[in-house]
Protein backbone atom coordinates (compact mmCIF):
# COMPACT_ATOMS: atom_id res chain seq x y z
CA UNK A 1 0.00 0.00 0.00
CA UNK A 2 1.44 3.39 -0.92
CA UNK A 3 2.24 5.91 1.80
CA UNK A 4 -0.35 8.39 0.47
CA UNK A 5 -3.10 5.79 0.51
CA UNK A 6 -2.11 4.65 3.99
CA UNK A 7 -2.15 8.27 5.23
CA UNK A 8 -5.62 8.84 3.75
CA UNK A 9 -6.91 5.63 5.34
CA UNK A 10 -5.53 6.63 8.77
CA UNK A 11 -6.98 10.15 8.43
CA UNK A 12 -10.44 8.75 7.67
CA UNK A 13 -10.26 6.46 10.71
CA UNK A 14 -9.19 9.39 12.90
CA UNK A 15 -12.03 11.59 11.62
CA UNK A 16 -14.66 8.92 12.18
CA UNK A 17 -13.34 8.23 15.69
CA UNK A 18 -13.78 11.92 16.61
CA UNK A 19 -17.47 12.08 15.76
CA UNK A 20 -19.51 12.10 18.98
CA UNK A 21 -22.07 9.36 19.52
CA UNK A 22 -25.53 10.84 19.16
CA UNK A 23 -28.81 9.64 20.66
CA UNK A 24 -30.59 11.00 17.58
CA UNK A 25 -28.94 11.99 14.28
CA UNK A 26 -30.63 12.70 10.95
CA UNK A 27 -29.64 14.53 7.77
CA UNK A 28 -31.86 15.77 4.94
CA UNK A 29 -30.45 16.43 1.47
CA UNK A 30 -30.99 19.60 -0.52
CA UNK A 31 -30.63 20.07 -4.27
CA UNK A 32 -27.39 21.98 -3.62
CA UNK A 33 -29.32 25.10 -2.64
CA UNK A 34 -31.47 25.87 0.37
CA UNK A 35 -34.58 27.76 -0.74
CA UNK A 36 -35.98 30.39 1.65
CA UNK A 37 -39.30 28.50 1.84
CA UNK A 38 -37.71 25.09 2.55
CA UNK A 39 -38.25 24.08 6.16
CA UNK A 40 -36.45 20.96 7.32
CA UNK A 41 -38.32 19.04 10.01
CA UNK A 42 -36.89 16.38 12.30
CA UNK A 43 -39.23 14.33 14.50
CA UNK A 44 -37.86 12.42 17.46
CA UNK A 45 -39.35 10.52 20.35
CA UNK A 46 -38.09 10.70 23.92
CA UNK A 47 -39.30 9.49 27.28
CA UNK A 48 -36.17 10.69 29.15
CA UNK A 49 -37.09 13.76 31.19
CA UNK A 50 -34.10 13.48 33.53
CA UNK A 51 -30.96 13.53 31.35
CA UNK A 52 -29.53 16.75 29.98
CA UNK A 53 -28.68 16.76 26.26
CA UNK A 54 -26.58 18.85 23.89
CA UNK A 55 -28.45 19.69 20.68
CA UNK A 56 -26.76 20.41 17.34
CA UNK A 57 -27.65 21.67 13.89
CA UNK A 58 -25.55 20.15 11.13
CA UNK A 59 -24.73 21.87 7.87
CA UNK A 60 -22.81 20.18 5.05
CA UNK A 61 -21.66 22.83 2.62
CA UNK A 62 -19.34 23.18 -0.36
CA UNK A 63 -17.14 25.97 -1.72
CA UNK A 64 -20.29 27.27 -3.46
CA UNK A 65 -21.27 28.69 -0.04
CA UNK A 66 -20.20 32.32 -0.45
CA UNK A 67 -21.04 33.83 2.94
CA UNK A 68 -19.08 34.21 6.16
CA UNK A 69 -22.13 33.54 8.33
CA UNK A 70 -25.46 31.74 8.38
CA UNK A 71 -28.73 33.05 9.78
CA UNK A 72 -31.41 30.49 10.57
CA UNK A 73 -34.77 30.36 12.33
CA UNK A 74 -35.51 27.30 14.43
CA UNK A 75 -38.50 26.00 16.32
CA UNK A 76 -38.64 23.19 18.83
CA UNK A 77 -42.19 21.93 19.29
CA UNK A 78 -42.91 19.98 22.47
CA UNK A 79 -45.37 17.05 22.63
CA UNK A 80 -48.03 19.10 24.48
CA UNK A 81 -47.86 22.12 22.16
CA UNK A 82 -45.24 24.43 23.69
CA UNK A 83 -42.93 25.96 21.02
CA UNK A 84 -39.48 27.53 21.44
CA UNK A 85 -38.45 29.75 18.49
CA UNK A 86 -34.93 31.10 17.99
CA UNK A 87 -33.22 33.24 15.38
CA UNK A 88 -29.57 32.24 15.30
CA UNK A 89 -26.37 33.34 13.58
CA UNK A 90 -23.36 31.09 13.04
CA UNK A 91 -19.91 31.89 11.67
CA UNK A 92 -19.20 29.75 8.59
CA UNK A 93 -15.85 31.18 7.39
CA UNK A 94 -12.64 32.58 8.81
CA UNK A 95 -11.72 36.24 8.16
CA UNK A 96 -9.51 35.09 5.24
CA UNK A 97 -12.55 33.51 3.54
CA UNK A 98 -11.63 29.87 4.22
CA UNK A 99 -14.72 27.86 5.16
CA UNK A 100 -14.98 26.48 8.70
CA UNK A 101 -15.91 22.90 9.40
CA UNK A 102 -14.38 19.46 9.17
CA UNK A 103 -13.84 17.52 6.01
CA UNK A 104 -11.52 16.69 3.20
CA UNK A 105 -11.71 18.73 0.02
CA UNK A 106 -14.53 21.14 -0.67
CA UNK A 107 -17.24 19.42 1.44
CA UNK A 108 -17.33 20.76 5.01
CA UNK A 109 -19.30 19.36 7.94
CA UNK A 110 -20.33 21.88 10.59
CA UNK A 111 -21.60 20.89 14.04
CA UNK A 112 -23.38 24.04 15.21
CA UNK A 113 -24.38 24.30 18.87
CA UNK A 114 -28.12 24.74 19.21
CA UNK A 115 -28.78 24.15 22.91
CA UNK A 116 -26.45 23.02 25.67
CA UNK A 117 -27.55 20.88 28.64
CA UNK A 118 -31.19 20.89 27.47
CA UNK A 119 -33.56 18.76 29.51
CA UNK A 120 -36.68 17.55 27.70
CA UNK A 121 -39.51 18.32 30.11
CA UNK A 122 -42.17 16.19 28.40
CA UNK A 123 -42.27 12.62 27.13
CA UNK A 124 -43.44 12.12 23.57
CA UNK A 125 -42.71 13.30 20.04
CA UNK A 126 -40.75 16.51 19.53
CA UNK A 127 -40.48 18.37 16.23
CA UNK A 128 -37.43 20.41 15.40
CA UNK A 129 -37.74 22.73 12.38
CA UNK A 130 -35.09 24.87 10.73
CA UNK A 131 -35.11 27.31 7.80
CA UNK A 132 -32.52 29.68 6.42
CA UNK A 133 -33.03 33.39 6.96
CA UNK A 134 -30.20 34.91 4.92
CA UNK A 135 -30.28 38.43 3.49
CA UNK A 136 -27.94 40.12 1.06
CA UNK A 137 -25.83 42.74 2.85
CA UNK A 138 -27.69 46.09 3.18
CA UNK A 139 -30.94 44.63 1.78
CA UNK A 140 -34.14 43.58 3.52
CA UNK A 141 -35.30 41.14 0.85
CA UNK A 142 -34.65 37.49 1.83
CA UNK A 143 -32.13 35.54 -0.19
CA UNK A 144 -34.29 33.21 -2.32
CA UNK A 145 -31.70 30.44 -2.67
CA UNK A 146 -28.65 29.78 -0.53
CA UNK A 147 -26.15 27.98 -2.76
CA UNK A 148 -23.62 25.48 -1.47
CA UNK A 149 -25.71 23.81 1.25
CA UNK A 150 -25.83 20.08 0.50
CA UNK A 151 -27.44 18.73 3.68
CA UNK A 152 -29.13 20.01 6.83
CA UNK A 153 -29.25 17.87 9.93
CA UNK A 154 -30.14 17.70 13.59
CA UNK A 155 -28.79 15.62 16.46
CA UNK A 156 -28.66 15.42 20.20
CA UNK A 157 -26.50 13.48 22.62
CA UNK A 158 -26.13 13.26 26.40
CA UNK A 159 -24.47 16.34 27.86
CA UNK A 160 -20.95 15.73 29.12
CA UNK A 161 -20.11 17.89 32.09
CA UNK A 162 -16.69 19.48 32.01
CA UNK A 163 -14.51 19.85 35.07
CA UNK A 164 -15.80 23.41 35.71
CA UNK A 165 -19.45 22.33 36.16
Amino acid sequence: MSKKLMFLFMALIALSACEPEATFFEFKKTSGTWHKDSIFQFNFETSDTITQFDLFIHIKNTQEYKYSNLFIITSLEFPKGKVEVDTLEYKMAYPNGKLMGEGIGSLKNNWLWYKEAKQFSESGTYRFKVKQAMRVYNQTIPLAELSGVEEVGFSYKPHKKNSNE
